[in-house]
C-alpha cells in the first residue's frame, strides 16, 4: 500500500511539473511598444536615417545581413525577419512586440512613429 501511495505522489508531482512547463510555452509574453529605427545588422545604429533605406535593403537581400531594431542607441535582433517590410524602412517607427528567450524581439506590428 505504501508503494502505491508513493507512486501516486510521484506521478502527481510529475503531472504538476509537466503542466507548469506546458503553461510556460503556451502563455504569450506581454507586448510592449518601442520607438526607433529598422536597420540592417551590418550598419546597425549607423543606419538610423532615412537616406540609409536603399543600403539596408541591399545588405539584407544581397549580402546576408539581418534586420535589427535600433532604439536608444541600442541594437536588438529581430526574431521574425519576415515582419519587416519596405514600408517600415527609412523612417522612425513604433514597433510593438515581445521579448523572446534569446533576447531578440518578436515583431507583432510596425507603424510610422509620426503620422504623415
Amino acid at each position: 500500500m505504501r508503494k502505491a501511495i508513493a507512486l501516486l505522489a510521484v506521478l502527481a508531482v510529475l503531472g504538476l511539473a509537466l503542466t507548469a512547463a506546458a503553461d510556460k510555452h503556451t502563455t504569450k509574453p506581454k507586448s510592449e511598444t518601442w520607438t526607433g529605427w529598422i536597420s540592417d545588422s551590418a550598419c546597425a545604429a549607423k543606419g538610423t536615417m532615412a537616406s540609409h533605406k536603399d543600403c539596408a535593403v541591399q545588405c539584407v537581400k544581397e549580402k546576408g545581413a539581418k534586420w535589427v531594431f535600433v532604439s536608444g542607441g541600442k541594437v536588438y535582433n529581430i526574431h521574425n525577419q519576415d515582419a519587416v517590410t519596405d514600408a517600415a524602412l527609412g523612417q522612425e517607427v513604433k514597433l510593438t512586440g515581445y521579448w523572446m528567450e534569446d533576447k531578440s524581439l518578436h515583431v507583432e506590428k510596425i507603424e510610422p512613429a509620426k503620422s504623415k
